[in-house]
């Protein structure tokens, strides 16, 4: 029953309070972690004013590691105020990684992405800034279960 609950307020919340979902955006998100730092090109796709697909290819690298990575996220994006907006969506990963002195693995993971971005269109300027946190559960590779990463985007939209 408190499922039903929240889902409905979040479709309710989700009605009323949209967002401007621009067409695309083009940009950068950079992260970084104890294990390896990095960034990602990041390209997002809206669907229609509260939706879109966001694809990222990441390049990591660190102290004898290296990884590319691969992340599908479907977002619903909420405004908060003027050009503040929220998002939240589930997602996937595939990685590439390879520790020196290794063959390689493949990891596979399911998880979201949670964050707030500030969109400047609302001043002329086709940027977006963001903040956001992607929690992913790693099933299969080297380093399966759960982690997460914090990151700052960049993207231009249009």
């Amino acid at each position: 029953m408190k499922k039903i609950f929240v889902l409905a307020v979040l479709l309710t919340v989700g009605y009323y309070a949209s967002a401007q979902v621009y067409p695309h955006a083009l940009g950068l998100r950079l992260f970084g972690s104890g294990k390896y730092n990095g960034a990602e090109i990041s390209y997002q796709h809206g669907l229609n004013d509260t939706k879109r697909l966001e694809g990222d290819l990441s390049f990591g690298f660190g102290s004898g590691y290296s990884r590319l990575q691969i992340v599908g996220i479907h977002q619903w994006v909420w405004n908060i105020d003027g050009g503040f907006n929220w998002f939240a969506g589930p997602g996937a990963a595939v990685s590439f990684d390879k520790y020196e002195g290794s063959n390689g693995y493949v990891n596979l993971g399911l998880g979201g992405q949670i964050g707030a971005e500030y969109d400047f269109n609302t001043k002329d300027v086709p940027l977006v800034l963001s903040l956001d946190v992607r929690p992913m559960w790693n099933f299969l590779g080297d380093h399966s279960g759960f982690g997460w990463g914090a990151a700052i985007g960049i993207r231009y939209t249009f």
